[in-house]
């Protein structure tokens, strides 16, 4: 048996599990001498900008999962259409603040399209004459391109987005946000912190393993004072298309959302089925879109 030598490093088993979550939040961060120097503890100027230039917006929402793959893109953009349709003179926005992830643009059928610069703005893309959207999708070369950015430059999109987009007069701004409770959150929380957020939808899928990451999402709504204005669940039933029977293919195990409902007092506003006739609107969308 080799002899471990007497200088060698010394592991001690159990070191790192002890320091777990106990290391300073500061460490690390390329803002240690900024927030030293008491300069960061200042209000950000672009809380007050984007205020001033989303004044003309009423209601603005985020619609969150704490998972990915729940719908939440397409249940964004299902809301976007049916508040557009309800009344052509309710006027619609959907910002994806998904920056790593744009979907939007496919999922809206206006994938290729370019977004125009002038002196008030970048204006959106319009799907219908009041359905408008922005993406980051919209400023890529290719579709494929990945968006490989730290947090402090998506931050600084999703800044340029709220304080930038002439929107215009709109009724309801839908925010499009990626899964988990980081970067792009707390980012659009803070910026639309003076503008009046109204609060939050939580989309989820009934299987428990989507709905604990969902506890998750609606905990830090808890933690930055943003009303959840309800729950919608996804992928509730799968519609055969040919005899049309009905079954649950994500079983709910522990109550499914009507059981969150009741433990958070938060409204279920809906159930949607896992429908193909989605998915062949979706195409129709593409068909007739594409660029």
């Amino acid at each position: 048996m080799s002899k471990v030598p007497e200088n060698a490093p010394q592991h001690c088993p159990g070191t790192a599990s002890e320091n777990a979550g106990k290391v300073s939040a500061c460490a690390g961060c390329p803002n240690q001498n900024l927030c030293a120097s008491g300069a960061a503890s200042a209000p950000d100027p672009a809380i007050e900008i984007i205020k001033n230039r989303l004044a003309n917006v009423k209601h603005k929402i985020l619609i969150i999962s704490g998972k990915g793959g729940v719908g939440k893109s397409t249940v964004t953009s299902l809301l976007g259409h049916a508040l557009a349709a309800k009344n052509p003179d309710i006027n619609v926005g959907i910002l994806d603040a998904d920056i790593c992830g744009p979907s939007q643009p496919r999922v809206l059928g206006v994938r290729g399209e370019q977004v125009h610069n002038s002196g008030s703005g970048w204006s959106p893309v319009y799907v219908t004459d009041n359905l408008s959207v922005m993406s980051i999708g919209f400023l890529l070369g290719s579709p494929d391109d990945a968006v490989i950015w730290r947090g402090p430059k998506k931050n600084g999109m999703i800044k340029q987005f709220l304080s930038e987009v002439d929107w215009g007069d709109l009724d309801y701004l839908l925010i499009d946000t990626p899964p988990g409770t980081s970067d792009e959150h707390l980012s659009s929380v803070q910026y639309l912190s003076g503008a009046g957020l109204a609060g939050a939808v939580a989309v989820t899928t009934p299987q428990e393993v989507a709905l604990l990451d969902v506890r998750k999402q609606l905990s830090f709504c808890a933690t930055a004072g943003v009303p959840v204005l309800g729950l919608i669940e996804n992928m509730a039933l799968y519609i055969c298309p040919n005899c049309k029977s009905q079954s649950e293919i994500f079983p709910a195990t522990t109550g499914g959302v009507a059981q969150l409902s009741a433990e958070l007092g938060a409204p279920v506003l809906g159930s949607l089925p896992l429908d193909p006739a989605a998915g062949a609107r979706l195409r129709h969308w593409h068909h007739t879109r594409a660029p």
